[in-house]
């Protein structure tokens, strides 16, 4: 990842815990379980869902960020279980 990508994830982070997600955790991933968890503010996920295709084309971004952070996929390799 390069540094401009680094401090974009940093600040999705600071948000995500601002909102009361874990610290290591994204605002999608969150989104995401909100969702999951049938919480009224998991409708964000379909929102960021929504941007994230007609922005960047990706589908389910929220289910696969969550996938990301289940798999640690974050973390430098050395890190990882």
């Amino acid at each position: 990842m390069t540094y401009f990508i680094n401090i974009l994830l940093a600040i999705d982070q600071l948000g995500c815990t601002l909102v009361g997600g874990y610290p290591d955790e994204t605002l999608s991933s969150y989104a995401h379980r909100l969702r999951k968890q049938g919480k009224p503010a998991g409708v964000f996920a379909n929102w960021i869902d929504w941007a994230a295709k007609a922005i960047f084309n990706q589908d389910d971004h929220c289910l696969k960020a969550y996938q990301s952070e289940r798999l640690r996929v974050q973390l430098p390799p050395e890190l990882r279980d």
